[in-house]
């Protein structure tokens, strides 16, 4: 079942109904589309393009909200699993465009990793528009597709390209229908790990993935994302951790710092950096404490500093600088470090 939530997406929607049309899948499919209160013309497309599809042997299935509010992303994908039938659920947002062997590539790997959210590797349009963001999505290891989810970019697979099995997409239990600021994938995700789920990507550029400013993603609110990743980051990293090091004693580090429950900002042990200023300071005071005398956390260089890391450095953005001084100390990610940006 190809799953589409559509909301108002008249301008992208021929194209992303006609990728469903064109896959070189030779097995059954079905487009399961909700349709969740649009006011443009997206249902006329919805319709033009079920008798297109259905000529053509493909099963349409559309629901709709009718009311005059949306419901959200996560009710409108809900919506969309529960009315169809598929053993496979391939997610498409009603702004992309699939590529003809993507339902196909990606069905081949779910069938090898029944309890994975199956990704792919993405071109993104406009080409410039968030470079660092998409080097990011194709080019993470298989190890770091588990060892980076606690990183800002959110899911390490992207939601628009996932692809999973219906049995374990209602293990996991649905997405969130809290609606409009609600990061539904990324709490679908981390329910996904939380359950023992595996993330697997495959490595062909299957989905062209478009970047506009009326995408659903611009209406969440950073400081929600940064508390769920922060308590991810306390509920699979810390909990287990004795003493930890935050590198970057800068605006990031001290912000996760002040973040932390109380029981994990004492088991910080020091701030490291490269920055001579602040290394020279010698400590950081946590001001905002209750606490007297108040913590007063040490600064030291990186190559003094005792793993295991927090990072809290932005990854590619330093000519390879921070990268370089990483691989220095052979550390293994995942176990001596995690990043958190």
């Amino acid at each position: 079942s190809v799953i589409v939530p559509v909301h108002n997406s008249e301008c992208w929607l021929d194209g992303c109904l006609k990728s469903v049309w064109e896959q070189d899948f030779k097995e059954t499919m079905e487009l399961s589309v909700f349709n969740d209160a649009s006011k443009d013309g997206s249902a006329e497309i919805i319709e033009k393009w079920k008798i297109k599809l259905e000529d053509a042997g493909v099963p349409v299935i559309v629901g709709s909200n009718d009311s005059s509010q949306p419901r959200g992303v996560g009710f409108a994908k809900n919506q969309a699993v529960i009315q169809s039938s598929g053993t496979y659920l391939c997610f498409l947002d009603s702004d992309d465009v699939m590529m003809p062997q993507r339902v196909r590539l990606q069905h081949e790997a779910a069938i090898q990793h029944p309890n994975s959210i199956i990704g792919c590797q993405v071109r993104r349009e406009p080409l410039d528009s968030t470079e660092r963001y998409t080097r990011w999505i194709n080019n993470l290891t298989e190890e770091q597709l588990l060892t980076q989810v606690f990183t800002s970019h959110g899911p390490t697979v992207i939601m628009p390209t996932w692809f999973c099995s219906r049995e374990w997409f209602f293990h996991v239990g649905k997405f969130d229908e809290g609606g409009k600021g609600v990061p539904e994938d990324l709490l679908f995700f981390y329910k996904h790990i939380e359950k023992g789920g595996e993330v697997f990507r495959v490595n062909h550029c299957l989905l062209l993935y478009r970047y506009h400013l009326q995408a659903a993603t611009h209406s969440v609110l950073e400081g929600t994302i940064w508390d769920y990743r922060v308590q991810f980051l306390e509920d699979r990293v810390l909990s287990s951790w004795t003493s930890f090091t935050i590198w970057n004693a800068g605006k990031q580090g001290k912000k996760l710092y002040r973040s932390l429950s109380p029981a994990n900002r004492k088991k910080v042990t020091a701030f490291c950096d490269v920055d001579e200023k602040k290394i020279r300071k010698g400590f950081y005071t946590y001001e905002e404490s209750e606490e007297r005398p108040k913590p007063r956390i040490p600064v030291c260089h990186f190559r003094d500093a005792t793993p295991p890391f927090i990072i809290c450095m932005k990854l590619d953005l330093t000519g390879g600088a921070f990268e370089m001084n990483l691989n220095m100390l052979n550390l293994k990610e995942g176990m001596d470090y995690y990043h958190f940006n």
